[in-house]
């Protein structure tokens, strides 16, 4: 596809309480391209969100989701888990820790709501959706975006006729994108990264991880990329709703590194380290962790609970290593500063 039918700034899918129509819908109508990350929500719950994104901004916009991952129940590994647990919900009140009776939400059917709902652009983490998707997804007419970690996944992604790829470097925040090789193989820099995947594929490709200001955007056009995808510096939006908790903790962590854990939801994350990381390094380095998407949903309890009562060292304090650039504004001006960082359009 062309380079110049997209908008250089796009808005990183960022999921959980972050995930809202008001923020993407100002990101599109800044200029950017707004995402959805779509993954924990439940399809009923999808749909709604996206009309309400459409009943706010007439741009296109996209939405993301997690491509399905193989898991197994380990009781074993759900009782040591519990156990790590227990003390942050006795300390908030809440119920012992138990796996629920659902841990995830049904692929087939959110990728059936974008599908109906005719989203322009639709987008994928942890994996290859398969060319049959992606040719359905095309029938639809959406364009579709993978994410890759590395020069194999590019690969692998843009064979199954991805659109555009997002190259998604190690500083990025939250989740990583990986899906081939072990977790070290998808920590490369966004400076090694992007270059790579330019030069593998033919596709265009989107620089992701450590960008937050416009001097991040230029450095990502001179490595080759079509556009920046930027997430932290936008969870300081007005429109974000994170709870005033995470927000504060965003604003005085940003003289602290981040950390990467795994101990939230089973898959290796960025973001600031707290009282929880702390308790539960031990057990992540052994990798006595169930399966994703199990710990996330054992987690989902405190997480939201400790979001309530304002206690960050119980949060999932997702943020990447570009932290200390972001500054707190409306959408709309952080999509100009950014933006003020491309040059040639």
């Amino acid at each position: 596809m062309s380079v110049a039918a997209f908008p250089r700034v796009w808005l990183a899918p960022m999921g959980g309480e972050a995930a809202c129509a008001p923020l993407v819908a100002s990101v599109c109508n800044a200029g950017g391209l707004g995402w959805l990350g779509g993954a924990y929500m439940a399809p009923a719950k999808l749909a709604q969100t996206i009309d309400a994104i459409r009943a706010s901004t007439s741009q296109p916009f996209g939405v993301n989701l997690f491509c399905p991952q193989p898991w197994a129940r380990d009781a074993q590994r759900e009782a040591v888990f519990a156990a790590a647990l227990a003390p942050f919900h006795a300390a908030l009140g809440l119920p012992p820790p138990a796996v629920p009776a659902q841990c995830e939400e049904d692929f087939e059917a959110q990728l059936a709501v974008l599908i109906e709902r005719r989203v322009p652009w639709v987008g994928f983490t942890f994996g290859d959706p398969g060319a049959g998707r992606v040719g359905a997804l095309h029938a639809a007419g959406a364009q579709v975006v993978g994410t890759a970690t590395n020069v194999p996944e590019a690969l692998q992604l843009a064979t199954s006729g991805c659109d555009v790829l997002v190259a998604q470097g190690a500083e990025a925040g939250a989740h990583r994108g990986s899906f081939l090789g072990p977790r070290d193989a998808g920590l490369v820099s966004t400076l090694a990264l992007v270059p790579q995947v330019v030069d593998a594929v033919v596709v265009p490709v989107v620089a992701a991880g450590g960008i937050a200001d416009a001097r991040g955007v230029a450095a990502a056009q001179v490595l080759g990329a079509s556009a920046a995808a930027v997430g932290t510096a936008f969870l300081l939006a007005d429109e974000c709703p994170i709870s005033p908790a995470y927000r504060a903790a965003l604003e005085a962590g940003a003289a602290h590194e981040t950390v990467l854990t795994a101990a939230f939801s089973g898959r290796w994350a960025r973001g600031l380290g707290n009282r929880f990381t702390q308790a539960t390094d031990a057990l992540v380095a052994r990798g006595d962790l169930p399966d994703f998407p199990i710990p996330n949903a054992m987690t989902r309890p405190l997480r939201q609970a400790a979001g309530q009562t304002g206690d960050a060292g119980a949060l999932s304090l997702w943020a990447g290593q570009a932290l200390p650039l972001a500054r707190r504004a409306p959408a709309a001006h952080i999509v100009r500063r950014l933006a003020a960082g491309w040059k040639g359009d």
